[in-house]
């Protein structure tokens, strides 16, 4: 049997240089080092106009407040009162290897190796869902917990499912792909219903986690803000993902009341 009477230190120590790694990541991403910034990295295949799936830049403010909260994870996961904790020992590794695949993927962008990047955040969205079924399976402590670790790593979940989609349609556009038979403003229809599907199926996992699905419909409304307001424009596109939006946000909230609901029934 495991000690539980030892404080995990290699393990807080691994997610507080990850940390580190990853914000040193984000500052070369945004260009702080004179590197070249994301949206222009690879032959700017993933910036805004790039493809009719890719969110208007203002979307990628919300990784300001992704890493503000995963510096107050950080912070929070040393306090004594958390340092043994079982879901805190459950987190911490896998929380950690997200942030140093977050890093790993800028620098493959970085680099211009645009299918490595698709790798790398394909494993980033797997540590995440790995990292939201040990969320869902134990409870948070209180209040403060919910907020500043579920809270934060389901915002981190929904925007890399968003991200996911737009990276490998990045990268099929700068590989050739034009879609075929099928319409490019179609491809992009069927693309935003995926993302739909994989909102209301972590809706049901999570029984309604409103930061998940926040997460993706933020990406999903700044994805209907660029095709409606920018080039290359597409009507079907943002009304798809305006549609998307609104079914991943209900079905969270649908399920959350049920759960608080079914919560109060039983303490009743």
């Amino acid at each position: 049997m495991a000690d539980t009477t030892t404080a995990p230190r290699p393990q807080q120590v691994a997610v507080t240089v990850s940390l580190l790694v990853c914000v040193v990541g984000s500052m070369i991403g945004v260009g702080v080092f004179g590197g070249t910034r994301v949206s222009e990295a690879a032959g700017g295949a993933l910036a805004a106009d790039a493809t009719l799936v890719a969110p208007a830049s203002p979307a990628f403010s919300i990784w300001t407040v992704i890493y503000l909260g995963l510096a107050g994870y950080t912070v929070f996961q040393w306090l004594p009162a958390h340092a043994l904790d079982a879901r805190q020992r459950r987190l911490r590794l896998p929380v950690a290897a997200t942030m140093l695949l977050n890093a790993a993927w800028i620098l493959a962008v970085q680099a211009g190796l645009l299918w490595g990047s698709v790798v790398v955040i394909v494993a980033l969205l797997a540590m995440l869902s790995r990292t939201f079924l040990i969320l869902v399976r134990t409870p948070a402590s209180g209040v403060a917990e919910r907020v500043l670790v579920d809270g934060t790593l389901g915002l981190y979940l929904g925007w890399v499912c968003v991200a996911t989609v737009a990276n490998v349609a990045a990268a099929l556009a700068a590989a050739g792909f034009d879609g075929g038979a099928v319409a490019a403003d179609w491809w992009a229809v069927g693309i935003l219903a995926v993302v739909a599907a994989i909102g209301v199926a972590l809706a049901v996992r999570g029984r309604g986690r409103l930061a998940v699905a926040a997460a993706i419909a933020w990406g999903l409304a700044w994805v209907a803000v660029a095709r409606s307001g920018g080039e290359p424009a597409s009507a079907p596109a943002a009304a798809g993902a305006v549609a998307a939006a609104v079914v991943v946000l209900g079905a969270a909230v649908v399920l959350r009341v049920r759960a608080v609901r079914d919560a109060a029934r039983v303490a009743a």
